[in-house]
Parts: C-alpha cells; structure tokens; sequence
C-alpha cells in the first residue's frame, strides 16, 4: 500500500488499486480505479487519463459520470451508496459519505447526503480496507464490519472530520489500523495526522509520508 497524498492510495496485490487519484506522479497504472466523489481533487479526468491503460475498470460514484465519460476505460460502473459489484475478484461496496456539521453557507453543506458521494469497502484476497471518502464520523459508521483491517480516515477539518472526531468514527467500528488522509494539499497538515496519536482504543494509527 502506497499513501499518494491527499485522498489517494495505490493497493497493490493481485490486482493494482488506485483510490481517488490527484496530482498524480507516479508511473504506476491501475487495474481498477475507484473515485468517491465528483469534486476535482478526487475526481480529476488529468490524473485519471495518467494511470489508466484499456485494462483498466472504473468504480465511481453516479456523481462522477460525466467527468470520465471520455477516458477509455474498459468498463465502468457507477455506484450509490449500498451497492456493490465484484470486479476482477476484488469485493467492492459503496458506503455513505457526506457532511452532519461542515457547511459552505448555513444549512448548506459541502458534501450533502443526498450528492450521493461514497466511501468504499474492499475485500481481496482475505483483507478488507475501507476509505471513508470525504466525511464526518457518521452514524451508518457502525454497521460497518468490525475488525477492518485497514481504514484511511479524513482529518482535517473544514470539509471532512477532525482528528478527534476521526476518533470518534474509529470507536463506531474498531478497525484494526487506520491511516489518516485529508491533510497536505488542500487543507489541513500533517499535524493533523498526527493528533490522532499512534493508537486509539485497539486501533493502530500510522500517519505515511505521501510517496
């Protein structure tokens, strides 16, 4: 697992998984990619052309459907939240991700529920990672499977959650590492990782220099 910066992984096992590439550099190309949202630092047509090859399957929210109906992916599927697909063995599910308390004007949120936006949980090859996307500690957070393997949480505030309520989201479901994203580009530093200390509860936390 390689920490891109910003939202973005590169999982690499059988397949080769990039999870909301932006300002892409390495060399690397994904068998699947897979995108949260429509915003431009997650769903970015530069980054994707960069790491896609005519192999290359795409999972995306249905808000990212017309920002890639021009890249040659071999195939393409548009998730709501809820919804799953099995994609070159790799267990792929949609999860909720929007804002309870951030808001772009009163009563006004940057990721309102009803976008659609998702985080995803993926299961290859016996391990499960999820990627919150851009959130807040939500309740649907607790039906998530406990003893997840692997969670990359946001912390950094204004647009997704804090570290400490990145704390709060991990007691919903116990994962059993988590890596902090959301921080370094837009908004937000690494001391922001780094106020989630190195364990919470049972949780490890390890806070990764982007590649």
């Amino acid at each position: 697992m390689t920490y891109l910066g910003h939202d973005g992984f590169f999982l690499e096992g059988k397949n080769r998984i990039m999870i909301d590439p932006y300002k892409v550099t390495t060399q690397r190309k994904a068998d699947i990619v897979c995108v949260t949202h429509e915003h431009y630092d997650h769903c970015n047509p530069e980054d994707l052309r960069k790491i896609t090859t005519p192999r290359t399957t795409y999972i995306g929210s249905i808000g990212t459907k017309d920002q890639v109906s021009d890249i040659p992916f071999q195939e393409a599927f548009f998730l709501q939240p809820g919804e799953e697909r099995v994609v070159q063995g790799v267990q792929i599910r949609a999860v909720p991700a929007y804002n309870i308390d951030k808001f772009r004007s009163p009563g006004n949120p940057f990721h309102p529920k009803d976008m659609k936006g998702v985080g995803f949980l993926l299961t290859m090859e016996g391990v499960t990672v999820y990627h919150a996307g851009d959130t807040d500690a939500i309740p649907e957070m607790a039906g998530l499977p406990k003893g997840i393997d692997l969670a990359f949480l946001p912390v950094s505030g204004t647009y997704v959650m804090t570290a400490d309520e990145a704390k709060k989201a991990i007691e919903l479901f116990h994962p059993k590492q988590v890596i902090p994203m959301h921080y370094g580009v837009i908004v937000g530093s690494l001391a922001d990782a780094k106020r989630l200390g190195d364990r919470v509860g049972e949780t490890k936390v390890t806070v990764l220099r982007a590649a």
